[in-house]
């Protein structure tokens, strides 16, 4: 089991490093247009201010939270594009404050709550560490988006960890929420870590059927959805296994439809 403080540090140098790429953007960097069809770079900070605003309030304040929630159940395919749009036409300074002001409220709120404590989520509840991996797999994932509109390549970290754990975690939530039956054996993962030290990151029996072997920072990209399994250098071996990077996501809600490949050049790593 993960130290808590880790975790919780990672959250914040996510947050931090994503803020070193827009803190000083000029604002006519703020409307780049991002890989997520109709979002801009506003829109991407917009959704994180207002998913740090949700998750504080179901750690802190839970009836408050389901009025959040009955607000997704009347618009389920909406709602996130909505709350978007809203933060997006803030004046970027503004926007920039509220996500920092939101970021630090729930980095204190998960620090301070009490172990073994559960909090009401979109999907299953979830506990502090949990809810702060699920923050730091959201940031790095829209954080690519921005890193991708803006033109700049990041560097892997090992902080990519957390959001490994999350897409090994989610393979049996992809298959339902697809409405397929999830496979009924473990698969095997061999992930490279990032830096140059070559270091392996498995999950699973060392002897299953099935496997899935790459580099870990394609997996990321796989699971959160933020490039085409055509476009990464991802192996499997065995049908279901096959299938699993086909539909791999670790956000919760409906399935989402991915990314479409690219029309010239190649994520693809050796």
């Amino acid at each position: 089991m993960p130290d808590p403080r880790v975790v919780f540090d990672d959250l914040r140098d996510e947050g931090d490093a994503l803020d070193s790429l827009v803190g000083g953007a000029p604002v006519a960097d703020w409307g780049r247009r991002t890989p997520a069809p109709g979002w801009s770079v506003a829109h991407q900070i917009a959704h994180l201010a207002w998913t740090d605003r949700v998750a504080l309030l179901a750690v802190t304040d839970a009836d408050a939270f389901a009025v959040e929630t009955e607000k997704a159940s009347a618009a389920p395919y909406s709602f996130v594009d909505e709350a978007a749009e809203e933060g997006a036409v803030r004046p970027p300074v503004e926007l920039l404050a509220r996500w920092r002001e939101g970021r630090a409220a729930l980095q204190d709120a998960l620090s301070a709550a009490p172990a073994g404590a559960r909090f009401p989520w979109y999907g299953p509840p979830m506990g502090a560490m949990s809810m702060a991996t699920a923050r730091l797999m959201e940031t790095w994932a829209h954080g690519q988006d921005v890193a991708d509109a803006l033109g700049v390549a990041r560097e892997p970290t090992a902080r990519l960890r957390h959001v490994v754990h999350i897409g090994v975690r989610t393979r049996d939530f992809a298959f339902g929420v697809r409405g397929m039956t999830p496979p009924g054996e473990e698969f095997r993962i061999e992930l490279t870590a990032p830096g140059p030290g070559g270091e392996r990151w498995t999950y699973g029996p060392k002897d299953a059927a099935q496997r899935v072997t790459g580099p870990a920072v394609d997996f990321c990209l796989l699971v959160t959805q933020r490039a085409n399994r055509a476009d990464l250098a991802l192996t499997a071996d065995g049908p279901d296994a096959d299938r699993w990077l086909d539909i791999a996501q670790a956000f919760a809600g409906p399935a989402g439809r991915g990314r479409d490949p690219q029309d010239h050049g190649s994520r693809r790593r050796a």
